[in-house]
C-alpha cells in the first residue's frame, strides 16, 4: 500500500470551484463555509432540552455568571480564602498569592456545579467543544511527533494520524468561528468583560498562525506552493527577513512548540476570564432609550446575577464534547483521509519541461530572473520600493530591515552546484573556468546570446539541441546543470548549501518559483493568489475559509494590479483586525447585536418567561422547570 492514503473517497484530484464577481469559492471551502452557517443558525433555532435541571430561585454561593459570591453581588457573603493561612503568615508573598487566587478564583468558580438559568442555549456548547477539538488537535499532533515529521507520507498509520490532525484542526477551527459569532451576536464583552472578547479574539488569530505554520511544514505541494507564496507578503512587512515560510525546520518548531504554548496559555487565561466574570447577562428584548436607561443596564450587566440558577456538569459536558469530537475526527479521517499531493523538485521539473528548466537556469545566470532582481531580504538587486519587487505603502519596511538572508541566484543556483559536479567532469570544468575567468561585460553578453537561443531549444532523444551562437561556454554550463537536475543531485546541492542538516527549502523554492512549471502545477490545482489560493487545499479538501478576509484584497479592482498588492494586504487585515479587537470600544459596531436582534433566538426562552409579569415570568420559567 504504500504511502496512500485509506481513504474510502479520493479527494487528491483537481478540485471544483464556484465563480462569481470577484469571488471565487472552492466547492469544498463553500461546503464547509455552509455548514458552519447551518450549524451556527440551528444552535439558535432547535430548542435546548427542558430536563430537570436542578432550578433554583437563590442561586449558590460562587455560581458562575453572577451568582452569590460574583464580582459585583453586594448580597452574597465571600467564601473564606484564608484558611491555610496561619497566624502571622498573611504578609508572605505565597500567602498573598495564594489568596488572590482564591478570591479571584474560588472553587465554585473554576469548577462550577451551577449557571444562570439563561444559559439555556446550543449556542453555549461552543466553547467546550472548541476546547474539546483542541485537545484531539493536541494529541494526534503528539502521536505524528512519535514518527517524526514525515512518516505520514510513505505510512499509512502515519497518514491516518495526519487525517486525524487534519479534520480535528477543521473541527476547532469552525468551532471557534461559530463560538465567536455567537459571542458576537450576544455582545459578551459587555458587563466588563472586554478582556474576555479580546483574550477570545487573540487566541483566534494565535490559531491562524498555528494552523498556517502547520500548512507549510506537511512538505507537499500544498505547503511548498503557500509558503513560496506567503513568503512575498511577509517579505513586504520585513518579518520575512527572520520569520521564513520557506525553511520547513523553523516552521516546524514554530508549530510544534512555539506557537502551541502560546495559544494554550491564551486559551486557558480566556477561560479564566470566562471564569472570573462569568457568562454575559441576556440583552433586553427591547432596547433601552435615553442615558439613564443604559447606564442602568451597564451597570446591571457588570453586576452580579441573583436570579435562578440551573444545573451545570461541567465535567460531564466537556467529556461528552470530547467524545463527540473524537468520533467526528475519526470518522472523517476514515472517510475523506487527508490531502499529500507530491511535491515538485528540481529534479522532477527538469524532467517534465528541460527547455523550461534550461531558460530558467540560463537567467538566473544572467541576473533577469524574479530571485535575482528581488531585492531584500536576499540581495539589492531590486528596483525602487514601490514596485513588484520591493514593495512600500508609506514606508518600505523591506529596505529598512535590509539583506538578511544572501541570495546571490547567478552564484546560488548555477555556479555553485555545477563546481561540485566539475570535478569529474573535464569539459564542464573547462566551460566554467573560462567563464568564471572572463570579464563582467563578457558574462553578461554570452548569457544575454544564451537567453536568445534557449527559447529555441528542441529535444532529441531527451539531449537538448540549442541554436548554435556566441554565447560561449554557457551552453556546455547549462546542458550540465540539466543533467545535475534530471539526476537529483541538484536539489541536493541545493540543500546541502547549508551547515549541518538540510531543512531549509528557501534555495530550491525560491530556483522552482523562478521557472514557469512550478506556477503551471499550482494553477492546476488552483493555488495562485489570482484564484483565492491561500484558502484553497490540492484537490477537494476544503481548506482554510477563515483566510478569507487576507485573501479578499488580492482579487479587488485596483488592488490586484498593485505592485504593493501584499503589503496592502497586509495593512488592510490588520486594520480589520484592530477592528475586531476594538468591538466593545467602537460605538456603532458594538450596537449590532442591539439592532440585528439575533440575541432573542439565544435567549427566547428567558425572554418568553420574563415578558409574562416581570420577574415574576422568570420565577414560573424556574418554577415549571423544577
Amino acid at each position: 500500500m504504500g504511502g496512500r492514503p485509506l481513504a474510502a473517497v479520493n479527494l487528491n484530484a483537481p478540485g471544483s470551484f464556484v465563480h462569481w464577481n470577484i469571488f471565487t469559492v472552492s466547492v469544498a471551502n463553500l461546503i464547509v463555509i455552509l455548514v458552519m452557517v447551518l450549524i451556527f443558525a440551528a444552535a439558535l433555532l432547535v430548542p435546548f432540552p427542558h430536563r430537570d435541571e436542578g432550578e433554583e430561585g437563590v442561586p449558590r454561593t460562587g455560581a458562575v455568571g453572577g451568582g452569590a459570591g460574583a464580582p459585583g453581588s453586594a448580597a452574597a457573603e465571600p467564601e473564606r480564602v484564608d484558611d491555610l493561612t496561619q497566624p502571622g503568615d498573611a504578609t508572605m508573598w505565597t500567602a498573598r498569592v495564594r489568596n488572590l487566587g482564591l478570591r479571584l478564583l474560588p472553587p465554585g468558580k473554576l469548577l462550577p456545579d451551577r449557571q444562570p438559568a439563561y444559559v439555556r442555549s446550543w449556542i453555549y456548547v461552543f466553547g467546550v467543544a472548541t476546547l474539546a477539538a483542541l485537545g484531539v488537535v493536541i494529541v494526534s499532533g503528539f502521536a505524528l511527533a512519535l514518527g517524526g515529521p514525515d512518516w505520514w507520507h510513505y505510512e499509512p498509520v502515519g497518514h491516518f494520524f495526519n487525517s486525524l490532525h487534519l479534520w480535528s484542526v477543521e473541527l476547532f477551527m469552525a468551532f471557534m468561528v461559530i463560538h465567536l459569532w455567537g459571542k458576537f451576536w450576544m455582545a459578551a464583552w459587555r458587563g466588563r468583560r472586554w478582556m474576555t472578547w479580546i483574550s477570545g479574539v487573540v487566541a483566534f488569530l494565535v490559531s491562524v498562525v498555528e494552523a498556517f505554520t502547520g500548512y507549510v511544514s506537511q512538505q507537499n505541494l500544498d505547503s511548498q506552493w503557500i509558503s513560496t507564496s506567503g513568503k512575498d507578503a511577509f517579505n513586504a512587512t520585513g518579518v520575512g527577513a527572520f520569520f521564513d515560510p520557506m525553511n520547513f525546520g523553523q516552521m516546524l518548531m514554530w508549530h510544534i512548540v512555539l506557537v502551541p504554548l502560546v495559544l494554550v496559555a491564551i486559551v486557558g487565561g480566556h477561560v479564566l476570564l470566562v471564569r472570573v466574570r462569568g457568562v454575559s447577562h441576556p440583552l433586553p428584548a427591547q432596547r433601552a432609550r435615553g442615558r439613564a436607561a443604559r447606564r442602568a443596564a451597564a451597570v446591571s450587566d457588570a453586576a452580579g446575577w441573583h436570579g435562578p440558577t440551573r444545573r451545570y456538569d461541567i465535567l460531564k459536558e466537556a467529556t461528552i464534547a470530547s467524545v463527540v469530537v473524537l468520533l467526528l475526527t475519526v470518522v472523517l479521517s476514515a472517510v475523506l483521509s487527508s490531502p499529500d499531493v507530491p511535491p515538485v523538485t528540481v529534479q522532477s521539473w527538469a524532467h517534465a519541461t528541460p527547455g523550461d528548466f534550461m531558460a530558467t537556469s540560463a537567467a538566473e545566470l544572467a541576473g533577469t530572473s524574479e530571485t535575482a532582481t528581488y531585492g531584500p531580504p536576499y540581495n539589492n538587486n531590486g528596483e525602487p520600493a514601490g514596485t513588484d519587487s520591493v514593495q512600500k505603502v508609506i514606508v518600505s519596511w523591506q529596505q529598512l530591515v535590509g539583506v538578511r538572508q544572501p541570495v546571490g541566484a547567478a552564484r546560488t543556483f548555477v555556479l555553485k552546484p555545477l563546481a561540485t559536479r566539475a570535478s569529474t567532469q573535464p569539459l564542464l570544468q573547462r566551460a566554467l573556468s573560462r567563464y568564471q575567468a572572463a570579464s563582467a561585460g563578457q558574462q553578461r553578453s554570452w548569457d544575454a546570446a544564451y537567453l536568445r537561443a534557449v527559447s529555441h531549444v528542441r529535444f532529441s532523444g531527451g539531449v537538448p539541441a540549442v541554436p548554435s551562437g556566441r554565447y560561449g561556454p554557457v551552453g556546455v554550463m547549462v546542458a550540465g546543470e540539466l543533467g545535475m537536475a534530471q539526476s537529483g543531485a541538484l536539489d541536493a546541492a541545493l540543500l546541502a548549501q547549508r551547515q549541518f542538516y538540510g531543512t531549509n527549502y528557501t534555495k530550491p523554492l525560491l530556483f522552482l518559483e523562478d521557472g514557469g512549471y512550478f506556477v503551471s502545477v499550482a494553477s492546476k490545482y488552483h493555488l495562485l493568489g489570482t484564484q483565492w489560493g491561500v484558502m484553497n487545499e490540492t484537490g477537494s479538501y476544503p481548506g482554510q475559509p477563515w483566510l478569507w478576509l487576507y485573501d479578499l484584497w488580492y482579487q479587488v479592482p485596483g488592488f490586484r494590479t498593485s505592485s504593493n498588492v501584499d503589503l496592502i494586504a497586509v495593512y488592510m487585515t490588520g486594520i480589520a483586525t484592530v477592528l475586531l479587537l476594538a468591538v466593545p470600544f467602537v460605538p456603532g459596531l458594538r450596537d449590532i447585536p442591539r439592532l440585528v436582534p439575533v440575541h432573542r433566538a439565544v435567549w427566547r426562552d428567558w425572554n418568553r418567561a420574563a415578558s409574562g409579569s416581570g420577574n415574576a415570568g422568570a420565577d414560573r420559567m424556574a418554577d415549571r422547570d423544577t
